[in-house]
């Protein structure tokens, strides 16, 4: 049975009566790019700053029919140099998110996690795909499927908890979170289900918290209380899970796409573990998924997400 889809418009009702957030957008040097920037401004959700070619940029826009008046600019050359810039202006407050234009990840990725001048906390940084699907029974949140690779069991602990804290702040009090795996037994021939069982010993003893921890699962066990019921799997998250935990990288990455493209869900990926919310387009995502994305960062600065105070329109005249 397909559900109404609302969950991103009641995010945006939270956000109606506050002003917009200053946002850095790194090298949008694309038509999508550039058309995300013009939606954020006339949904009054954020005031973006262009940080790239400006001259190119303007050229781009006017060839594509785009406004971009409410925009700021930032004029640097290349794509090193908008990632650089962005994280400088981070650092200073005078933006309180980044949005990834349109530079490789490699590179925007690579100034964010520099020891020395990237956005770093003590937390590992990890991704969280937030998916609302006709067919889903509830909001999914979908973990790691665009930074981590494959996570040793630190990182794995990390990816868990940024994502926990994401679904605190999207209105979900105590997520119920399933660590996937192909199967729901523990089989020391597959290492996820022993990572599964290791995450769930640490959310007992305290080192993952704010949310019920359960693994290994199978994807149809986390979703289905039919199918939970079927294989006999008695779990508190079982049939009810809130946020998926992929065992890797790629399969992590298919099963948010495969939501997106086949399932017709609407999505937003963003960017946990840093100083600021970071949105982490793929230079495919159509504008709506970067606009959602950016309507999940305006609500985690509402939240208070962020090492330094709100930047304002006032703070980056």
């Amino acid at each position: 049975m397909m559900r109404s889809l609302h969950f991103f418009d009641d995010l945006a009702r939270t956000l109606a009566r506050h002003p917009p957030m200053a946002l850095g957008v790194v090298y949008p040097c694309s038509v999508p790019a550039l058309q995300a920037a013009a939606r954020i401004v006339a949904q009054g959700m954020a005031v973006p700053t262009l940080i790239g070619p400006a001259a190119h940029m303007r050229q781009m826009a006017a060839t594509a029919g785009i406004d971009l008046g409410g925009c700021m600019f930032v004029d640097v050359p290349t794509a090193e140099d908008a990632a650089h810039m962005g994280v400088q202006m981070a650092h200073a407050g005078k933006v309180a998110a980044l949005m990834k234009g349109s530079l490789h990840s490699r590179i925007f990725l690579h100034e964010l996690g520099h020891h020395e001048g990237g956005l770093r906390t003590t937390r590992r940084m990890s991704h969280v795909y937030v998916i609302d699907a006709p067919q889903a029974p509830r909001v999914l949140l979908v973990t790691d499927g665009a930074v981590n690779i494959a996570p040793e069991i630190e990182a794995r602990r990390d990816i868990v908890q940024n994502s926990i804290d994401l679904g605190h702040m999207l209105g979900m009090p105590q997520p119920r979170v399933a660590l996937l795996s192909a199967v729901e037994m523990v089989n020391p021939a597959l290492q996820s289900t022993l990572d599964a069982a290791i995450l769930c010993k640490m959310a007992e003893r305290g080192q993952i918290t704010g949310g019920i921890v359960d693994g290994p699962l199978a994807f149809d066990n986390a979703i289905s209380p039919e199918a939970a019921r079927c294989k006999g799997v008695v779990s508190p998250v079982a049939g009810l899970a809130d946020i998926l935990v992929a065992p890797d990288l790629e399969a992590g990455n298919i099963l948010a796409k495969q939501m997106t493209f086949i399932g017709q869900a609407q999505a937003a990926g963003i960017v946990m573990g840093m100083r600021v919310p970071v949105i982490l387009t793929s230079r495919a995502d159509p504008v709506p998924v970067r606009v959602l994305s950016c309507l999940v960062a305006a609500v985690m600065i509402r939240q208070g997400y962020g090492a330094s105070p709100v930047a304002r329109m006032d703070q980056c005249g």
